[in-house]
């Protein structure tokens, strides 16, 4: 099916990022749902503009029909309520047709988490002789103690570090700003690498990014992606693990020495604490475990 861009899918987006700052990212995936939507609708003769809910309803139709994962209807039809109130806000529509759409039922799924032996030896695995190498050591180090989302390690500029007071401010979604500790392990893991390898990754380059690529620019997911996939081969890790994996290792690791859900949910930078609240699950099955192995009537 292919995807067919309009007028009314630019100016939704361009109101997103004045009203909500809402991440580049996110806004890319409101435009490819609801390009691929609209395709969709040209492909039936129907105006974006024109949708009714019965419309709406038969490409949900389609997309179970098509095996679309439930999330990914759920990313879609809550981009399509937030289009049509637009649409309906600027006087261009008089009904939101998703006004009496449901939105699919979603699982929860549990976050994996790696086991913290599994972190120490991913931190291990980086050959320490190259700039590369301490470049990675540092990354996974903060990545792990700052529970940091990949954009937000990738895109971290020098501004943003404060090695003095063992800290940094990182801006999550939408333009949040947070400040995180860094602790003494991943403080020193920076400071090293600043000191020893930066300058020559960077080269002839003059940039402010404090992690940049071989090339001295500002690394992308993709290239952080694989870097990781290769040191967790070193380290003998079989599961599959992204950067998101040490996001939640660092919040599920938390909670199981007994830091509370508040400050979890403030340092992952979390609006919501019901977002947080998934990470209980995988905390209470290791008490449950720790319960069942040492307990008399375990």
């Amino acid at each position: 099916m292919p995807a067919r861009d309009d007028p009314l899918i630019d100016r939704f987006l361009d109101a997103l990022w004045l009203e909500k700052g809402l991440a580049d990212n996110t806004r890319q995936a409101y435009r490819s749902d609801l390009a691929l939507f609209n395709g969709w609708l040209d492909e039936r003769g129907v105006r974006l503009a024109d949708a009714g809910r019965d419309v709406i309803l038969d490409h949900l139709a389609w997309r179970l029909h098509n095996a679309y994962k439930a999330r990914s209807t759920a990313r879609l039809l809550s981009g399509l309520r937030g289009f049509y109130r637009f649409l309906v806000r600027e006087g261009l529509v008089a009904v939101d047709p998703t006004l009496q759409v449901d939105l699919p039922r979603l699982g929860r799924p549990l976050p994996k988490a790696m086991s913290e032996a599994d972190v120490e030896a991913l931190l291990a695995a980086p050959e320490l002789g190259d700039p590369l190498g301490l470049r990675d050591r540092a990354m996974l180090e903060v990545l792990y103690a700052c529970g940091l989302r990949i954009t937000e390690l990738i895109s971290l500029t020098l501004e943003q570090v404060n090695l003095r007071q063992g800290v940094l401010r990182t801006f999550g979604k939408g333009s949040k700003e947070r400040l995180v500790p860094l602790g003494e392990e991943a403080n020193h893991w920076l400071e090293r690498y600043l000191r020893d390898a930066r300058r020559e990754l960077l080269g002839a380059k003059i940039g402010d990014v404090v992690f940049p690529s071989q090339r001295g620019d500002q690394m992308t997911r993709q290239t952080f992606w694989y870097r990781i996939k290769l040191h967790a081969k070193v380290a003998g890790i079989t599961a599959s693990i992204s950067p998101h994996t040490l996001r939640h290792a660092f919040a599920t690791h938390l909670l199981n020495h007994g830091a509370d859900l508040r400050t979890v949910q403030m340092l992952l930078g979390h609006s919501d604490l019901s977002t947080t609240q998934i990470y209980t699950h995988v905390a209470r099955a290791r008490l449950q475990a720790l319960h069942a192995q040492h307990h008399p009537r375990g």
